[in-house]
């Protein structure tokens, strides 16, 4: 569930920020991938391809973010350029957008129902300590999701926010008791058409008092359960329509009891969101003792895939004008109409694996390298021989979303990215 909140100011940390109106991006340019022998039998390309520059100074909320302090060469830092590239570009504060034209959809359905009590907060800072994204939200110290396999770090105290859930025991006890969250997140993760290292959640919170459900002559849980089921049908209704609906019990370490909405769409059955009432010990910890409260947390791009029928989630990040185009705002729900049938190439890479080996690893060397030229990576065949030596054999598809790639393109992408997975990862070439 992507349940979470911030506020500009939840930004400070070790790094040197500073407030600054001047919305100015100073390049500097990327640093060529580092180069090493390589037992591959094919004859190394000589041209390095040029590549566009990383801004090296972004500005979010009006904090102005130096690369330097998050992008850094240090064993507890695994932030690489690509992401920092990512930060302040905010898909889902730009109205003709599909992201910010589902957003504000969202926001229209709170507007219609809940006149004036829900506050709105989508332009915060997403670096935040360890505590406020794991910590505050009660995600245990074992949970897979603390890892430098799943969790963008920083430094070991500071990271990049994996759910939105990351600031809502600031903006509790802030005072707030009706809130919606949208920012962009970021998690290590695989490479193929529906995931994607940066993505938008949206999280809403509803905080109960006593008397209001003391007259209802329901247990306060119940009571929150019972509003926040039909809080998030009508929102699934106002998106899809008069849709099959059904709730599914879950768990999530911030709700209890939990739920996941699924609905009847096309044919198919597909997750909406994820939810459930508050845990006690995060109100209790933001002064709300004697409370109760609802929260849900949905992601934008996997809905907005399905209601503008886009078939790859690079796409959103696409500056070209003819995705631009085709989109308008307030406009939900039009058909996506596909531009580009260039052909992919693939590229296997086979190699002895180590104890260390991940696969979030290799994805992040391989988009190191292509960026958003590289559509999937894909574990093809496996074994082990008779020393106990594991193999892995990956297929890499490369494919534009707006060209043909040359030969010598891919060639040379294929070659960077077999230097790095054997420098980086420590892996055997096979």
């Amino acid at each position: 569930m992507a349940i979470s909140l911030a506020h500009s100011t939840f930004c400070k940390s070790s790094l040197l920020f500073h407030r600054a109106c001047v919305r100015s991006y100073i390049l500097t340019p990327l640093a060529s991938a580092s180069t090493s022998s390589s037992a591959h039998s094919a004859i190394k390309p000589q041209h390095q391809k040029w590549r566009q520059p990383v801004a090296s100074v972004v500005e979010i909320g009006g904090v102005k973010i130096v690369k330097d302090d998050v992008v850094r060469d240090d064993p507890t830092n695994n932030v690489p350029d690509t992401i920092f590239s990512k930060l302040g570009m905010q898909l889902h504060r730009r109205n003709h957008h599909p992201i910010g034209i589902l957003k504000n959809a969202i926001y229209n359905y709170f507007d219609i129902n809940y006149s004036g009590k829900f506050e709105k907060f989508d332009d915060l800072c997403p670096i935040v300590s360890a505590k406020q994204n794991f910590d505050d939200v009660l995600v245990p110290d074992d949970h897979v999701s603390r890892s430098y396999n799943d969790t963008y770090y920083i430094d070991p105290e500071t990271v990049l926010r994996c759910h939105t859930s990351a600031h809502q025991a600031d903006i509790l006890t802030e005072g707030n008791t009706h809130f919606l969250v949208t920012g962009d997140v970021y998690r290590r993760d695989s490479i193929d058409s529906t995931h994607y290292p940066v993505f938008h959640q949206m999280e809403g919170v509803r905080v109960f008092s006593p008397h209001e459900w003391e007259a209802s002559g329901m247990d306060a849980t119940s009571y929150a359960a019972a509003d926040l089921k039909k809080c998030l049908e009508g929102l699934a209704k106002h998106l899809f329509g008069a849709v099959e609906m059904r709730w599914v019990d879950s768990y999530f370490p911030f709700t209890n009891p939990s739920f996941e909405l699924e609905i009847n769409f096309q044919e198919k059955w597909l997750e909406v969101l994820g939810c459930g009432v508050m845990e006690q010990e995060i109100l209790k910890r933001s002064g709300k003792i004697n409370n109760v409260a609802w929260a849900f947390g949905l992601g934008l791009e996997r809905l907005a895939m399905v209601l503008f029928e886009i078939p790859d989630i690079r796409l959103f990040w696409l500056t070209d004008e003819r995705f631009t185009s085709q989109f308008s705002e307030g406009q939900l729900g039009v058909k996506f109409k596909p531009f580009s049938k260039f052909p992919p190439c693939y590229k296997d890479l086979s190699f002895w694996i180590n104890d260390s080996f991940t696969e979030n690893n290799l994805c992040e060397v391989v988009r190191g390298v292509a960026g958003d030229l590289v559509e999937e990576v894909k574990l093809i065949d496996n074994f082990t021989n008779k020393k106990g030596m594991t193999s892995h054999c990956y297929r890499i598809a490369y494919r534009s979303m707006e060209r043909s790639l040359t030969d010598e393109e891919i060639n040379q992408l294929q070659w960077n990215v077999r230097e790095l997975v054997q420098s980086k990862l420590a892996v055997v070439l096979r």
